[in-house]
């Protein structure tokens, strides 16, 4: 049997209105009330119809967040990050994964807005800015940059390509390779490419650049991207790797080939992911919980109505171990 705000109003001895005021939180209510009625509620396992209450307040107190890929480190930590910090200011978190398909992409913005929740965090990105801006809701796009007025939250991408860059080059590499994910996409992480090219060229340093012609996370590719590296260029002697997974990928296939690390080989990554077999690895960290909790906070600015800053753009740390 559901149990109706009615029955709870009986069980209390109060008005429906009354209720309905504690539910909500409006209105001064004394302690003893409100204590009562959360007893009852407790009592009788009533549960609140959440979308009825948020289309009576026309909000709903829920956020949306889409990501590329909830099974990648990255994004699975910042998810972490970013449901606490919602939660913490009174927002429930709808996530979905696109896989970076655009179909699924629309489809999922379409389950969100019948939703009703109070805005979106993006952190994909394969639909036109033209759909993107048509959303008509709080908007702000995690560590890409869909258009010049849609608030953004990143880490410093060309720092952290200088850092990495720089230290392998202090190792004295003689020959090294940056490996990404696709370069023809438009993200801010090819910053971190950029800032590679300018650094090891300005020094008269050979290099190389590897990339995957994938627009995803699959880690089989990452395996045979590094080995096709290696075989082509077996030189090579330090290798800055555009993800923590990547610089992982390339320290098995060292181990594989015999190639010691960092003697003969050094080795950076980027992101400071918490996994199994990163401890001992040199990367350039990104401030993951605070972009999670910047993204939150920039995003709820806007459901206020408040002025949000366009571009937050984070400092990153380089973090040198076993690898260099």
């Amino acid at each position: 049997m559901v149990v109706t705000i009615k029955d709870l109003a009986e069980k209390v001895g109060v008005s429906v209105t009354t209720v309905s005021r504690v539910l909500n939180n409006r209105g001064y209510l004394s302690d003893s009330l409100k204590r009562k009625v959360r007893e009852a509620m407790e009592e009788m396992n009533y549960q609140p119809n959440e979308l009825a209450r948020s289309l009576s307040r026309r909000k709903s107190n829920m956020i949306g967040l889409i990501v590329p890929d909830i099974s990648h480190p990255f994004f699975g930590q910042i998810t972490k990050h970013i449901e606490s910090y919602a939660y913490k200011h009174g927002y429930k978190l709808m996530l979905c994964n696109s896989l970076l398909d655009k179909k699924k992409e629309k489809e999922y913005i379409e389950l969100l807005r019948a939703s009703q929740v109070d805005g979106i965090i993006m952190g994909s990105h394969t639909m036109s800015v033209k759909a993107y801006m048509s959303i008509e809701l709080p908007l702000v796009t995690l560590d890409r940059q869909i258009s010049k007025s849609i608030p953004y939250i990143s880490s410093d991408n060309y720092r952290g390509g200088t850092l990495a860059t720089n230290l392998l080059i202090s190792k004295k590499c003689k020959k090294i390779a940056y490996i990404s994910g696709n370069l023809r996409l438009n993200l801010l992480a090819k910053q971190r490419h950029d800032a590679f090219i300018e650094q090891v060229k300005s020094k008269d340093i050979e290099f190389v650049v590897k990339q995957t012609d994938l627009n995803g996370f699959k880690y089989k590719e990452y395996e045979k991207l590094v080995q096709s590296l290696f075989r082509e260029h077996p030189d090579i002697d330090g290798v800055f790797a555009s993800s923590d997974m990547l610089a992982l990928q390339v320290v098995r296939e060292c181990r594989r080939l015999g190639k010691a690390i960092p003697e003969e080989v050094k080795v950076v990554g980027y992101d400071g992911i918490q996994i199994g077999g990163a401890d001992d690895l040199s990367t350039v960290a990104q401030p993951i919980k605070r972009m999670g909790e910047m993204a939150v906070a920039c995003l709820l600015q806007q459901i206020s109505g408040d002025e949000t800053p366009l571009e937050t753009i984070l400092p990153v740390k380089l973090i040198e171990n076993g690898t260099t």
